[in-house]
This record gives C-alpha cells, sequence and structure tokens, in this order.
C-alpha cells in the first residue's frame, strides 16, 4: 500500500499540544509510523559542545509526530481531507481527496 503521506505535503494536527497547527512535512518514518513536520511538536534539547564548529547548549527542535494525529489538508476546501487512491486512464495509482475528490499528486 503506497503512503497516504508524503515528505512536502501540507498537512494540520488534529490532536494533541499542536491542534490546529499547520506545517510541512519534513521527513516521514515509515518503519515507526512518524513524520516530522515543520514548527510542530517542538522539544527542547540539551548538546554538548561539538569541537570549534559547534556550540553547547539549549536547542529547540522538531520531534516526530504519530501519522494518526495528522491529516493532509484539502487544496480545494483548506481543511482536514482523507486520503484514498485512484487508478488514472494511463495506469498511474494516485492520492485523492476523499472530500473533494481533488488529485492530491501532480
Amino acid at each position: 500500500m503506497p503512503a497516504k503521506i508524503k515528505k512536502g505535503d501540507k498537512v494540520v494536527v488534529l490532536t494533541g499540544r499542536d491542534k490546529g497547527k499547520r506545517g510541512e512535512v519534513l521527513r516521514v518514518f515509515p518503519t515507526e509510523t512518524r513524520a516530522l513536520v515543520q514548527g510542530v511538536h517542538l522539544v527542547k534539547k540539551h548538546e554538548k559542545p561539538q569541537g570549534m564548529g559547534k556550540p553547547g547548549g539549549i536547542i529547540t527542535k522538531e520531534a516526530p509526530i504519530h501519522l494518526s494525529n495528522i491529516s493532509l489538508i484539502d487544496p480545494k476546501g483548506d481543511k482536514p481531507a482523507r486520503v484514498g487512491f485512484k487508478t488514472l486512464e494511463d495506469g498511474r495509482l494516485v492520492r485523492v481527496s476523499r472530500q473533494s475528490g481533488e488529485v492530491l499528486d501532480a
């Protein structure tokens, strides 16, 4: 089964402390069923200095969020959409929005 959420997709958070926030998927971890979303699920991490080039300190970075807690944004309605699959006439399998029927893959 192909992935419903891919790198570069615009998503919205459905549950959790970041509910309602929107961002772009930076990376998908398929084995863990998690994704890294820009500006969502920010955590503080303490890092040691890594030599001359990189100082240490407390940095803020994105942590992976479970795929069940995010939803793709429908390009037509600008709301969360469920994703389905459809085979085109030329044989390609594309993602489509269940609400609007809009093709999500270019």
